[in-house]
């Protein structure tokens, strides 16, 4: 098997690690032209996340005696101190769960909420016409502890101080920080790193750590020991709560105890579109999934197997499709409690028939509009688990812009999350900042289902990227036969610029990035239908997946190249 040389670190990061898609003799496993591996089959547990030492905690869990949720709680709390880059406590967590004992499919939205004094007349009296990336202003309640203590309260059985014990352990130990970590510290460290109390948690030795480098934060020891034994309600409503209502004070940020102390989850209904026979389930807003089931229903219409992977008329088609449910993203997708959003009216077949009449096959379009129907008022990680009981879980957890918002709150070693930065602040727009809203959420967890039966848990992180991602890994297992590995190894496209839910307009079409895995003549072909043409070197999104083999009884496990991921099972 020909093997794949990253020469330099700018090759092998997340954002470039698609050269060896364009070597015509790379990796062809098994005959996979797209794969960089095989699968991982195990028939007791499989854990795919992002980072190989989350991966084996999530495994030593499992072997425990613990679940898949059990598991899935330890591998994000590890990756909260081996990737902060993208994931922590300070953000929102979200997760769709099959339970194999009652056959049943559930989704936990874990994000917080705005402050409660964060409210459109606090923006328009000072003059801010948009809310900082970066900052006191940006920070919303962060949900994510309270999202793995209703997770464990529903589907644990192991204690939260065994749980939380390996995290715990590393933190204080150490543990040697890879080259795509190192690389994100650095680009955090230079927009955020002048925040006070980041620089004495992530700086220790007078810069943040480099490839090799053991990297220790005990600070984040002591607050995930505070919280294994005192429990969630020390966070929300303890010393925890505390010292970050002080801390955000001192900066001049919204977010207050009263804040902290009134959150709360909610458990929700996922909601799914058939694609040619496989039920894929997304959560309803106020995140982005049904964007995903947007783009397969209006594929759907189309001969895409037919068309070809890589062709110029597939990736046209898709471009298009996702120009659509974008518009329709920007206008619909609020948080629930504030808007009547019809969510049923945007996944339904007929819904995507009319809007497909919208699309040419030549032509890329420049502006597109959103569907027609008035509301009501009223960075990131990805990581999937599955057991010996057959229970799955898809989870996604993230503090936004990477590091999130660069407050530093005390000595408790966590960066809180900058995810009001997208709310609006159009008075007219559903998506307008107000007190105790949920902002608009770009993470998505995805389940697929065939035949009323648990099929695949599988995500893939990065922003917009996310809803295109999870349909193109769809379109590529289904359309083009590609197996688990495969779907999320072959080259993607990210097309950036569609309407945003903050309210900016698309009008010139926006800018596609295509990986250098797709040939020069389909990109001269899109061109000439006028689509404007990025580099190759943008952000396409990291995928982890789990697909049950119910004849077998065994767990298939992927993870793909672009990040430090590791799929492992026993």
């Amino acid at each position: 098997m020909k093997r794949f040389a990253c020469l330099g670190l700018a090759a092998c990061i997340a954002f470039g690690n698609t050269a060896m898609a364009a070597d015509p003799g790379y990796d062809r496993v098994a005959g996979r032209a797209h794969a960089s591996r095989s699968e991982v089959i195990a028939p007791h547990g499989m854990a795919a996340t992002s980072q190989p030492l989350a991966t084996q905690v999530a495994l030593d869990i499992l072997k425990a005696g613990g679940t898949a949720v059990d598991a899935a709680i330890a591998a994000n709390a590890m990756l909260g101190l081996t990737e902060p880059t993208g994931s922590g406590i300070g953000g929102d967590l979200f997760a769709i769960v099959w339970d194999a004992d009652k056959k049943e499919l559930t989704g936990l939205n874990a994000s917080g909420r705005a402050p409660k004094a964060m409210t459109l007349d606090y923006f328009q009296s000072r003059g801010i016409d948009t809310i900082p990336k970066f900052g006191p202003l940006p920070v919303s309640v962060p949900g994510a502890v309270d999202g793995w203590f209703e997770l464990h309260a529903r589907y644990g059985h192991l204690p939260m101080q065994e749980i939380l014990a390996p995290a715990i352990r590393y933190a204080r130990e150490g543990f040697p920080v890879s080259e795509v970590i190192a690389h994100y510290f650095e680009s955090n460290r230079d927009r955020i790193g002048h925040y006070p109390g980041f620089a004495e948690t992530f700086m220790p030795n007078g810069d943040v750590p480099k490839k090799g480098e053991m990297f220790r934060n005990p600070r984040l020891a002591n607050t995930y020991e505070a919280i294994a034994t005192k429990g969630r309600d020390e966070f929300y409503k303890g010393t925890i709560a505390k010292i970050i209502d002080a801390y955000m004070a001192e900066q001049g940020g919204l977010l207050r105890y009263e804040d902290l102390a009134s959150h709360t989850s909610e458990w929700v209904t996922p909601v799914s579109t058939n694609y040619r026979g496989w039920d894929v389930f997304e959560l309803p807003p106020n995140g982005q999934g049904i964007a995903a089931l947007q783009i397969l229903n209006i594929l759907e219409g189309y001969d895409i197997a037919g068309m070809g992977f890589g062709s110029a008329e597939y990736l046209h088609t898709l471009i298009e499709a996702k120009k659509l449910a974008f518009e329709d993203r920007a206008k619909y997708y609020v948080d629930m409690d504030f808007a009547d959003v019809p969510v049923d009216w945007l996944i339904s077949k007929d819904y995507a028939d009319e809007r497909r009449k919208l699309l040419s096959p030549e032509r890329a379009s420049l502006s597109l509009p959103a569907g027609d129907r008035k509301l009501e008022e009223g960075d990131t990680v990805y990581l999937t688990v599955a057991d010996a009981d057959g229970n799955m879980v898809s989870l996604i957890q993230s503090n936004y812009r990477g590091m999130g918002s660069g407050m530093t709150p005390g000595d408790l070693g966590f960066v809180l999350q900058d995810r009001a930065e997208l709310f609006s602040l159009d008075p007219n727009h559903a998506n307008v900042v107000a007190g105790g809203k949920r902002p608009f959420h770009t993470i998505i967890p995805a389940f697929v289902m065939k035949d009323g039966e648990p099929l695949i848990s599988f995500g893939l992180m990065g922003g917009a990227m996310q809803p295109q991602g999870h349909a193109q890994v769809i379109v590529n297992m289904v359309d083009f036969g590609m197996n688990l590995q495969e779907a999320g190894d072959a080259a993607r496209i990210n097309h950036i610029g569609s309407s945003e839910p903050t309210g900016t307009r698309m009008t010139d079409g926006g800018v596609v990035h295509l990986e250098s895995g797709f040939s020069e003549a389909t990109r001269q072909a899109l061109e000439k239908m006028g689509h404007t043409l990025g580099d190759s070197n943008g952000s396409f999104g990291g995928y982890q997946a789990i697909m049950f083999d119910k004849e077998q009884g065994v767990y298939y496990g992927a993870s793909e190249v672009r990040k430090d991921g590791q799929a492992a099972g026993y």
